[in-house]
């Protein structure tokens, strides 16, 4: 599936297009699968670039964005943000909860003994 990028006040050159999809391919080492995926690359008043993405994966969607006085820069840092989202979701089903690491484990050596007393 491509990756859906708009332009605003600025036209996508085969370059722009090419380093978002790249950076969109990267983030599959996740074995996530990305639905739908959407750039907006704007350019403020300020002349300062501003991109936008969103992804939408199962059980949630994925959102960020960035403004850097480079757009190439602007583009890695919401890839960076992406991928801490991703990686969050991605490890979500693994992560123990801080509620059930204090609990005690019971060896079967102590309650055999506890059984013949």
């Amino acid at each position: 599936m491509t990756v859906d990028i708009t332009g605003k006040n600025l036209d996508i050159t085969p370059a722009i297009r090419e380093r978002i999809e790249f950076k969109f391919k990267k983030l599959e080492k996740y074995q996530v699968p990305l639905i739908s995926k959407h750039a907006v690359i704007s350019t403020e008043p300020n002349r300062q670039f501003k991109v936008e993405a969103s992804a939408a994966i199962p059980g949630g969607q994925l959102v960020a964005s960035a403004e850097h006085d480079d757009m190439y820069g602007a583009i890695t840092e919401v890839y960076q943000k992406l991928e801490r989202q991703l990686n969050k979701q991605a490890h979500k089903p693994t992560a123990r909860r801080a509620s059930h690491s204090d609990k005690p484990q019971i060896e079967e050596a102590e309650t055999e003994a506890e059984e013949e007393a």
